[in-house]
């Protein structure tokens, strides 16, 4: 079998960093006491830990201040806190074709179920939406917004800023769907105006699988209701769910491996710059971009400029369908990619691709050499001139 060649890193990242991996063993073997449920000494370390975890993403994520941040189970878990905790039967609620289905189908179920009407609006050919076209989409029953950072299938970057900063001045709730950004872009919270922001911690966190975030800006949870309720080890004298941030959205034992690992991974991050990440990132996909360029037969998706876009690229390859794809490139060169919908419908419907089984993705990560941009350039070379 030829060697491993990881081109998968928008559903996860991999390789993690090597103190990630230590991080989690150590504590599984020298610790494994709950956070938030003890006075002893093991797990007054555990709370040191997940503390530090919570400020080590409240950094990244330009939070002021961490307890405004709550671990969630996985991405698609903090969008439904922010989705099915905001949103109540009657409301206009504004989404994009570009979501994926952790957004559009808490959607769809409340416009079924709950008489909530939902507008998704268009994009253009690069997969970008307008950010005029968002607001032109508003009405005076509209609540809440919720669009993606960046698209997971063509990875052009969305005018959050400019959506966020006309939303704060209508006082609509903005949600903000980060799972491909976080990690890889620089940003802050107050620079997107959002009001909930929402990312999974195995991708640009470079934290296990099982783990999320959600920013909640102060003063939303107020009126942010609880959807899982139960015990967080605080003001356990009440019946009733605290109240307070972070223990409001935190029922129930904390995944405080994962949670280690998510920590461990967001100080990295520190450590190396997340503005280092980005450049490298740009740089890898001058080059992916140049050598598809030359190549016949590959049709790309998504903006040409690498700025307007994270590290992802969709490709329809003439006489494969996207499944076949991936298996020549996995079974013959080790590469591995994703191929098919990318969980996002609407968007593949908009780009005409979801009648061919969608497209066949690359995403890289920070871990991703020259040689592996390289290498899949010739396995992709080969298809094309051997089919």
């Amino acid at each position: 079998m030829p060697a491993r060649i990881y081109f998968d890193n928008a559903a996860t990242s991999w390789p993690k960093p090597p103190e990630v991996y230590d991080s989690v063993d150590r504590w599984q073997r020298e610790n494994g006491a709950p956070a938030g449920r003890g006075h002893y000494d093991s797990a007054a370390e555990t709370d040191r830990l997940v503390l530090d975890a919570r400020r080590a993403v409240a950094t990244l994520l330009g939070a002021s201040d961490p307890n405004q941040v709550a671990f969630t189970l996985n991405g698609t878990d903090a969008l439904h806190l922010a989705i099915q905790g905001l949103i109540r039967p009657g409301d206009h609620v504004v989404t994009t074709v570009v979501e994926h289905n952790s957004v559009l189908r808490p959607l769809r179920q409340l416009a079924d179920g709950r008489g909530v009407a939902v507008a998704h609006v268009g994009c253009d050919a690069d997969g970008v939406v307008s950010a005029r076209d968002v607001i032109a989409a508003l009405n005076s029953k509209t609540k809440f917004v919720v669009v993606s950072h960046a698209s997971n299938v063509t990875g052009a970057l969305q005018p959050i800023a400019e959506i966020g900063a006309e939303l704060r001045r209508r006082d609509i709730t903005f949600v903000v769907d980060a799972a491909q950004t976080v990690g890889e872009l620089p940003f802050s919270v107050e620079e997107l105006s959002c009001d909930l922001l929402a990312a999974p911690g195995h991708k640009g966190l470079l934290g296990p699988l099982g783990t999320g975030v959600l920013y909640v800006r102060p003063g939303v949870e107020s009126r942010l209701m609880s959807i899982r309720t139960g015990g967080t080890g605080s003001q356990s004298n009440s019946t009733l769910q605290p109240k307070t941030m972070p223990d409001k959205f935190e029922a129930g034992n904390l995944n405080v491996p994962g949670i280690i690992g998510l920590g461990a991974g967001a100080q990295w991050l520190l450590g190396r710059g997340v503005a280092s990440v980005r450049e490298q990132s740009l740089r890898q996909m001058e080059r992916l971009s140049a050598g598809l360029a030359e190549l016949h037969g590959v049709r790309r998706f998504g903006p040409r400029e690498v700025s307007r876009r994270v590290g992802v690229v969709s490709l329809a390859i003439d006489g494969y369908d996207p499944q076949e794809a991936a298996a020549v490139l996995a079974g013959g060169f080790g590469i591995e990619a994703r191929a098919g919908l990318h969980c996002a419908p609407l968007m593949h419907r908009s780009l005409g691709t979801d009648a061919a089984g969608g497209t066949l993705r690359l995403s890289i990560g920070p871990f991703t050499t020259d040689a592996q941009i390289d290498a899949a350039l010739d396995a992709l070379r080969s298809l094309v001139t051997t089919h």
